[in-house]
């Protein structure tokens, strides 16, 4: 019988996780309030569903592997190779949107975000990219500060964004 390492660490990586969840859940309330349920409810649930999960999983790996998984190599599977390079202007646009949202604001952040990943895409035309990242942050922004009364960082359009009375 066939006991693969990989599929034994990670059942045991899952069960663990569960339990560490489980544990921590076990800390918070369980009085509820309003809603007649504590906040311990919903992460009981979730915790108890990877203590399961992980305990089926390593069922299956100790019971000859996993069955019907799918191949490791890539091309076996049909999918494409990895492209570092698009990973690379994913990761960039994630990086310029979290070093940005604290000074420059929601929509610059978001804006460059759209335009790392479109990059990331295959996109060359920075300038169009730009002008749709603007369009869709500044439209989730207007979202969510007027209609969701959520305060996002406005950032350096604050002056342009507070004369337009939003």
């Amino acid at each position: 019988m066939r006991h693969s390492p990989a599929e034994v660490a990670l059942s045991l990586g899952v069960l663990a996780l569960g339990a560490g969840a489980g544990a921590v859940t076990a800390t918070l309330p369980a009085e509820g309030g309003y809603a007649g349920i504590g906040p311990n409810f919903v992460p009981g649930i979730v915790s108890a569903g990877m203590v399961a999960l992980g305990v089926w999983l390593l069922y299956e790996a100790l019971a000859g592997g996993w069955r019907n998984a799918p191949p490791d190599e890539a091309v076996a599977r049909g999918e494409h190779a990895f492209h570092a390079a698009a990973f690379g202007w994913v990761t960039a646009g994630l990086f310029a949107h979290m070093a940005l949202i604290g000074t420059a604001g929601f929509v610059i952040a978001g804006m460059a975000l759209f335009a790392g990943v479109a990059r990331g895409f295959g996109s060359a035309r920075l300038a169009r990219d730009l002008a749709i990242g603007l369009a869709l942050s500044l439209a989730v922004f207007v979202f969510f500060v007027k209609l969701l009364n959520v305060n996002l960082p406005a950032g350096w359009l604050k002056p342009l964004l507070g004369a337009a009375g939003i």
